[in-house]
């Protein structure tokens, strides 16, 4: 831990069994210590609003057994190449006119590989941040040299996810590694790149790797600047179609411990929102979400749309947070 984070009260050196402690509390003690570390290091009722575009559908060789996208399984996925340029604009302008200040590009590929195609994405992330959306990417493993391309561009983030804890993780992909994902999470921070990395809980994991993915997440040797709490949306074909749905208390309790693990990340209630009811939402939002995707897809799953998620806002007396809020405030 430096200086600086000792005295800002940032830790990077919890211990499994104090994220234990505060996971296990009574919901209601853990929401309302959550929402106090949310008022000390957040602005309160001020919310992220991101918009996810698949830019290259389906046809990908991992084995993520919770993935639509995987070619090995029968999903009903159409495939679809490569959006052009022109398509990704539109969908930004429209995301961006509907409230979005994030504008997140997803293609189904195993890693980047220094071909036409990644240079066509570096395009659309150029093309995209000039339109004033902080641009973000998932595109699989990125290496040094390909963050650095994309950090050039004008990439404001990249989502890489560790979908689980390292003990759990062979369990649900066996198609790279979990030092494969904290390889690239690397990449991505040496090249100045800002970190968006979570999980996804309903998959068969115990509390215990729920735990061990925060645990991960929060020592690292600086905390990711977003983290994505997604609960499983089962689709038909994979093999976790039949798993059960996620309660809301369940993401409460993720999202809580999130926020006071790592009192000044993003942390973003992801997939599974669909099925929330705005309580639902508005108790996940008090545990300390502040940010969230709208638009009616994640990828290829469903999601809230604009309309939807404007009447919410306003119900709950949220704010869009601006883009690139921290660099205005010359926070490094």
């Amino acid at each position: 831990m430096t200086h600086n984070e000792q005295n800002t009260g940032i830790r990077t050196d919890w211990t499994l069994e104090e994220i234990k402690e505060i996971y296990y509390k009574p919901v209601l003690e853990l929401i309302v210590e959550a929402a106090n570390v949310h008022k000390q290091y957040q602005a309160t009722g001020e919310v992220q609003v991101c918009t996810l575009l698949s830019v290259k559908t389906g046809g990908c060789p991992e084995d993520c057994s919770y993935c639509p996208q995987a070619a090995r399984f029968h999903t009903g996925v159409d495939v679809h190449k490569l959006l052009s340029q022109e398509q990704v604009l539109t969908a930004a302008q429209r995301a961006k006119d509907g409230g979005s200040t994030r504008f997140c590009m997803g293609a189904a590929w195993r890693e980047v590989r220094d071909n036409r195609d990644f240079d066509k994405v570096l395009d659309m992330v150029k093309g995209v941040n000039e339109m004033g959306l902080e641009v973000c990417c998932t595109l699989g493993m990125v290496n040094e040299y390909q963050a650095e391309k994309l950090k050039e561009a004008g990439l404001y983030a990249y989502n890489h996810n560790l979908d689980t804890s390292e003990e759990n993780y062979s369990n649900i992909i066996t198609t790279r590694t979990y030092d494969d994902r904290l390889d690239t999470i690397e990449n991505v921070r040496k090249a100045g790149i800002s970190v968006c990395s979570g999980g996804i809980i309903g998959l068969g994991e115990t509390d215990e790797d729920r735990i061990g993915m925060l645990h991960t997440l929060s020592t690292l040797v600086q905390h990711p600047e977003s983290v994505p709490v997604n609960a499983l949306v089962p689709v038909k074909g994979t093999p976790l179609e039949n798993q059960p749905l996620v309660t809301v208390w369940e993401m409460v309790r993720m999202i809580a411990t999130a926020r006071i693990l790592m009192p000044k990340t993003m942390v973003r209630l992801s997939a599974g929102r669909e099925r929330m009811s705005v309580t639902d939402q508005a108790l996940c939002f008090l545990a300390g979400a502040n940010s969230i995707f709208t638009g009616e897809k994640l990828l290829t799953t469903p999601n809230p749309d604009f309309d939807q998620d404007k009447a919410m806002f306003e119900l709950l007396g949220l704010t869009p947070r601006k883009s690139f809020k921290e660099e205005t405030q010359h926070v490094c």
